[in-house]
């Protein structure tokens, strides 16, 4: 069993999940392996693109994670967020209609939030290369009271 199955059933034993969500997941991980197997047969096949943009937050109430996405105090806080990549699409479109005088201060108030982009810079040709990049991310963050993980499937 891969690592990713195993947490996908331990999220689900630990009830974080539901069942269809769990098997959605699984489905989503063997359509990825088929599609790994059968790239790595055939040199002409394309690498399937994901479709969504996962972030898994598991925290106990106290910690500083569950604080910032407003867990209640002493329970746990559980996040599951599935986004769509075409909404990333349309976002990236949506940037190129700003006009450049808002686009300076848009791109001012993302670096004082710690967040340095050019709006100017994305372009929807480049998107497709970040969708790429992203396909092969995954992000675990473990604190002793708190895990986070982003994935794409």
């Amino acid at each position: 069993m891969n690592d990713r199955r195993k947490e996908v059933l331990e999220m689900l034993a630990a009830g974080q999940i539901n069942v269809e969500e769990a098997e959605r997941l699984i489905d989503a991980l063997e359509k990825g392996n088929v599609t790994q197997a059968s790239a790595s047969d055939s040199s002409s096949a394309a690498k399937a693109k994901p479709k969504y943009l996962r972030v898994l937050v598991d925290a106990a109430g106290d910690s500083e994670i569950a604080q910032k996405i407003g867990g209640s105090k002493g329970g746990p806080t559980q996040v599951n967020i599935r986004v769509p990549m075409q909404l990333l699409r349309a976002g990236v479109r949506l940037a190129s209609l700003i006009p450049p005088q808002a686009q300076v201060h848009v791109n001012e108030a993302l670096r004082e939030k710690g967040l340095t982009v050019d709006l100017s810079q994305l372009k929807p040709e480049n998107l497709e290369e970040l969708i790429d990049g992203l396909s092969d991310m995954t992000v675990d963050v473990v604190d002793k009271n708190a895990k986070v993980t982003m994935f794409c499937e």
